[in-house]
């Protein structure tokens, strides 16, 4: 799964951000249970400030689509399965990436 966050203002690239992974959850392309990189390691792989990875996070979980367990991780929410196109799972390994560097989901 590829995710382009622009050079743009900070708020547009969390908003970019938070799209793609909502968009990525609801068909299925990050399937419930899905352990998402930490802030620390998304925001380095994408470029991004980690502010701005933890708050794209904090909004998807407000949201219902996102599970975190400080100093565990972040998942993608089982209820989430109900936001997502049915029988459309994929349980390959996931990518994120900006236009120039890559940012893997395991």
């Amino acid at each position: 799964m590829t995710i382009n966050v622009p050079a743009a203002p900070m708020k547009e690239r969390r908003r970019v951000l938070e799209t793609e992974l909502r968009a990525a959850i609801r068909s299925g392309r990050l399937a419930a249970g899905t352990r998402l990189p930490s802030s620390r390691a998304l925001a380095d792989d994408l470029g991004l400030a980690r502010t701005t990875v933890m708050e794209a996070y904090s909004q998807l979980q407000a949201e219902g689509y996102l599970v975190t367990r400080r100093g565990a991780g972040t998942w993608v929410n089982e209820l989430g399965m109900s936001r997502s196109a049915p029988g459309n799972r994929s349980s390959a390994s996931h990518r994120l990436a900006s236009t120039s560097t890559p940012a893997c989901l395991i």
